[in-house]
């Protein structure tokens, strides 16, 4: 992030507002320091400003270098929706960057995600995909959790899952939400985290 100074924050944003031809309502900010002058005379405001345009080219240019780094040529897409991102990977060789079961692009999608969330100070939704591998594969998942839910439904008893990463815990918890009668639960710790499929009794 970059550090503006100013006689005031609202001068800091409109000046990077215009530098970065977003509204001020698109800017986010820190406050690193703030100087009151006598009788309000030199007061000095310090901050960190970004938009989430900032955010995307971050993402793109960290992949970019990490791939480099690993000697692997890979093209980078990255959309922007809201302030979730989604980044689209096509390379040479890209089972070797999905690796086996989907785990050497899931490590890719928490360096990614921890990288951002650090250098920018706040949470992001950010989703790594190559050749629509993690699409196909919620896909799936979802046909899975389904008989699994219905089961439930029939048995009235609950159903654990195998551990799963937390993007697609999520995909299931919002797939499964609207089902009659069933209740998503999250459990255990780390990578042993997974999803209980519980029966619970509603009136509609």
């Amino acid at each position: 992030m970059e550090k503006y100074t100013g006689k005031s924050l609202n001068e800091i944003l409109e000046t990077v507002s215009v530098k970065k031809g977003v509204s001020t309502e698109e800017l986010y900010h820190y406050v690193l320091d703030e100087k009151q002058g006598f009788f309000g005379l030199g007061t000095q405001v310090t901050a960190e400003v970004f938009c989430l345009n900032d955010v995307a080219m971050f993402i793109q240019e960290y992949l970019m270098k990490f791939f480099k780094n690993l000697d692997q040529l890979v093209e980078c897409n990255v959309e922007r929706s809201a302030d979730s991102f989604k980044v689209m990977l096509n390379a040479e060789n890209n089972a070797i960057i999905i690796g086996k079961n989907g785990q050497t692009l899931q490590a890719i999608n928490t360096v990614i995600r921890g990288a951002t969330n650090s250098k920018f100070k706040r949470r992001f939704r950010i989703l790594v995909d190559i050749n629509n591998y993690k699409g196909d594969r919620y896909d799936r998942l979802k046909t899975t959790v389904y008989r699994v839910a219905k089961t439930v439904q029939t048995t009235k008893v609950d159903a654990v899952l195998d551990p799963m990463p937390n993007d697609e815990r999520r995909v299931v918890h919002q797939y499964l939400n609207e089902m009659k009668n069933i209740r998503t639960q999250s459990e255990g710790e780390g990578r042993d985290r997974r999803l209980r499929i519980i029966y619970e009794e509603r009136s509609e």
